[in-house]
Order: structure tokens, then sequence, then C-alpha cells
């Protein structure tokens, strides 16, 4: 079963009481918020997903805590929008969990794991149309040493798109493991060794099929306008360019230039509007039962004025 990483660290930082609204952003399997929920007794949470087994899995969990609670089937892109349907202008926190859950993992038809054989697929959103399917039989050779370059920061980028472009001319590319053996006759045995040579492949054309980081943009600028004054927002990343991506817009809207740090007051229009906080990398105990919370990161910010 899914283990919601960091679950403790992400409660403490949200400063919960009995009255706060809350957005999980990320709803998967319910970790985080049935622990919201069980906090808010007379707040509001409200809660993303486009999963429908996670959703109708996470509403049965939610019911048996309590009701102060609202699922939006939709991308947390539309947080903002969504958010105003139902007449909510400010909320008092934000969690985004940027994970896949273990359940899609292990699943083998989902096709998110390089382990099992399923049918390229990895779609988050079931019913769009955009699928690995399509991106690794479809795209340009250049097209995939774009995405094997840029999200998955995979050096041999080239030969394992030209491996694919070669095999593809014969029959389409069908299963995650017809994709795996191609992947590995692309790259030096050495490689092989050191970790499994389809990690970043298959997080490269994952985050392509769902535009995880266009998505992530866009959510968190919409995220950082919705806080109310000392409202949080708590972001979990698991790889370096969506940590990169909320450390740098965490750092836009919360550091103090330079020229101000050692002075003892700070004139009032160069304060900022937020406060971020350092950090936070899991426990050597959740990193015992929780291997796959290693690479996690989880990065704070709190609006001060």
């Amino acid at each position: 079963m899914h283990k919601s990483v960091l679950l403790d660290e992400c409660i403490d930082n949200l400063n919960l009481n009995e009255s706060s609204v809350i957005v999980d952003a990320t709803l998967g399997y319910a970790g985080h918020s049935s622990e919201i929920l069980k906090r808010i007794s007379k707040g509001k949470l409200i809660s993303f997903d486009q999963d429908d087994e996670a959703i109708n899995f996470s509403r049965e969990k939610l019911s048996k805590i309590g009701d102060n609670y609202i699922i939006v089937r939709s991308n947390f892109k539309n947080m903002k929008s969504e958010l105003h349907k139902l007449g909510i202008e400010k909320v008092d926190g934000i969690l985004f969990d940027l994970g896949v859950s273990s359940p899609q993992l292990d699943e083998d038809y989902r096709g998110f794991s390089f382990h099992k054989d399923a049918k390229l697929d990895m779609r988050m959103d079931q019913t769009q149309d955009l699928s690995a399917y399509e991106v690794v039989n479809n795209y340009s050779k250049e097209e995939l040493i774009r995405i094997f370059r840029d999200y998955g920061e995979e050096k041999f980028a080239s030969k394992i798109a030209d491996k694919i472009v070669e095999y593809r001319k014969n029959k389409n590319i069908e299963g995650t493991l017809e994709l795996v053996d191609i992947v590995k006759s692309a790259v030096p045995e050495k490689y092989k060794r050191e970790k499994h040579p389809a990690r970043k492949i298959f997080q490269a054309i994952r985050i392509e099929v769902n535009k995880e980081l266009d998505v992530l943009e866009i959510a968190l600028k919409d995220a950082l306008t919705l806080l109310n004054k000392n409202g949080r927002i708590c972001v979990i990343t698991f790889h370096s360019l969506e940590d990169k991506i909320v450390k740098n817009m965490f750092n836009e809207v919360s550091k103090i230039d330079d020229a101000f740090k050692n002075l003892p007051f700070i004139p009032l229009e160069y304060q900022k509007e937020f406060k971020a906080f350092n950090v936070i990398k899991p426990s050597k105990e959740e990193l015992l039962y929780n291997p796959r919370a290693r690479s996690s990161r989880l990065r704070v910010i709190e609006k001060i004025k």
C-alpha cells in the first residue's frame, strides 16, 4: 500500500488548526488528505486528482473521517478556477506531493513501471489522448532526444533515441519491457550496472505525457495568489527538475536583496510578501520503511504580508 512521503513534516509545516481551509493539490490515495482532515474538524479540505481509481478509493477513506471535504476531478493546474467555482477565494494551506503513487507504479496495466510488463501508457488522466505509446512510436528522433535530455537528464539520450527509431521501422513498440530492452541495447554495460538504465527514460516520458513541469509552474504561480496571510504552501518533489522550479519560484517571491541583508531594518517597500524555509529531507527512520522517499525534498513557503 502507498506510504505518504514526509507525512509528519507536511502536517507540521501546514500549521493546521481546526478551522483551516486546506487544498491537497495531489490527493492520490488520501495519505496526506486523511491526516489533514483529522485536524480540521471545523474547516474545509479541497482535494484535487484526475485519476478515477484514486478518487474512488479516497472518497471512501475520507468519508470515514468527516464530511467537510470536497474532491475535485481536475488537474491541479485548474486549482484557482475550480476553487472560484466553489466560492473559495483564499485558503490557509496548499500541499503538493509530486510523486507517482505506489498503486500507480504497482498496477501493471498503467505502464509507469520499468520493472513490470504492460502496455505503454503512463497517463495520470486516463481520458486524455496522449500516452507513452504515442510518444515512443510517433515522436521524431529530435523530439525524443529533447525529452530524454531535458526531462530525464539522460547522457545517452541520442543513442537511445537512435535505437528506438531504428527498432520501430520494423514494428511499433507496444510494451514497457520491450522499451526497457531497447534502452539496454543502447547503453554501455557499465552504465547498466550503476542504476536501472531505463529509469531516467521512463521519468522523461511520464513528464512529457502528463506535461508535469508546465503544469507545476502554472499551479505554483496560482497557489501563491490563493494564500491568506500566514498561509503556507508545502511542495514535495522527487527529482531535480521539479525541485529547481519550486526553489526558483519560492526564491523569486521571498529572497531579500543582498544590499539589505545586514541592515537592522529593511524598508517596507523592499520587504517581501513571502518567507521560504530551508529544504527538508526524509529522516533515516523514514528511509528504512519507505525507500521510495529517498529522493524526496520538501520545500515550504509562508505568506507573511
